[in-house]
């Protein structure tokens, strides 16, 4: 078979170019770290890595979710325990409130009572990233509105949120809520925290019955109506306390799952995106030797003259 003249330097430049894209490659893979960057690099792999990173990004927003709806229940704690300690305190005075208390004395108790309800109040307008926590989603005025009479005693509250409740997905298909309204008689949804028909909780209205009949000395009313709906208070608190500490519990439980499917996503991404940096680095080391050596080679057969052949 007959080889022309051209045939060595055309060979040689084709190898040539073979080698230094594979230089730029190589050289690019160790100055980015990333095996895969456009789709024809690797059209399974670019698509795997986008699905992988669509879950990443929608696991991260659970995350974010789980955040916000920590925080909002461990706000919302704090304040239920407390209107138990207020319970607590008025049960103790439908108690100490009997016949043998002088008008002075039952006089001091109502003034107690009095305070203790507009503290109950201040406690169930709790604020939250600019939202009352306790008024459903109707939460952008106080949830609870305090009427006094002339003598700083308290006469009437009402509701001014709703009972419908925020919610976050903390999964795929998984809703939390760590919000509970103020108020519901509607007999379904959330458990209201102050006043609920299905449990009989009336917490305001049964401190202000306390006060009066405590301030009217009608002892009698304390001690068989004022005291048992105080109990009736302090059962559905000691639910809501319960209840908060299970969404806590659950979002714990919800963080420590999204954080390991993200570390997950984040290797099998690594695994598929990312360039071995130690491995790149001798592979382009050996293209660069057989380059230099391919120049080296090339240059010595095309300075040989037909002196060289007869010698």
């Amino acid at each position: 078979m007959r080889v022309t003249n051209n045939t060595f330097p055309n060979t040689l430049l084709q190898q040539l170019g073979d080698l230094t894209r594979r230089q730029s490659k190589l050289q690019d893979l160790a100055a980015t770290g990333q095996m895969v960057r456009f789709p024809d690099d690797d059209p399974s792999a670019i698509r795997r890595i986008l699905d992988m990173q669509t879950e990443a990004k929608s696991v991260s927003q659970y995350q974010n979710n789980i955040l916000t709806l920590k925080e909002a229940a461990s706000t919302a704690y704090t304040p239920i325990k407390a209107l138990k300690s207020i319970n607590d305190r008025a049960s103790e005075i439908a108690v100490l409130a009997d016949d043998l208390k002088s008008p002075t004395e039952l006089a001091s108790f109502a003034n107690e009572v009095s305070q203790l309800i507009q503290q109950a109040v201040e406690l169930a307008n709790t604020k939250h990233r600019g939202g009352y926590l306790f008024a459903g989603t109707d939460n952008d005025q106080p949830a609870f509105n305090i009427t006094m009479d002339a003598d700083g005693f308290v006469t009437s509250i009402t509701y001014s949120g709703n009972d419908d409740v925020a919610s976050s997905e903390v999964a795929e298909g998984v809703t939390l809520s760590p919000f509970t309204p103020g108020q519901n008689n509607s007999g379904s949804g959330p458990r209201g925290l102050v006043t609920d028909s299905r449990s009989g909780a009336d917490f305001f209205n049964h401190l202000i019955s306390l006060q009066d009949n405590v301030r009217a000395g009608n002892t009698t009313a304390v001690h068989t109506t004022d005291l048992q709906n105080l109990l009736i208070d302090e059962e559905n608190f000691l639910y809501h306390m319960s209840t908060n500490g299970s969404i806590q519990a659950r979002l714990e439980s919800a963080d420590a799952i999204a954080s390991q499917r993200t570390y997950a996503l984040e290797r099998e991404i690594s695994k598929k995106a990312d360039a071995d940096l130690a491995q790149t680095l001798v592979r382009l080391n050996e293209t660069n030797n057989a380059y230099q050596a391919a120049i080296q080679g090339a240059g010595k057969i095309l300075n040989q003259s037909l002196l060289d052949y007869i010698r």
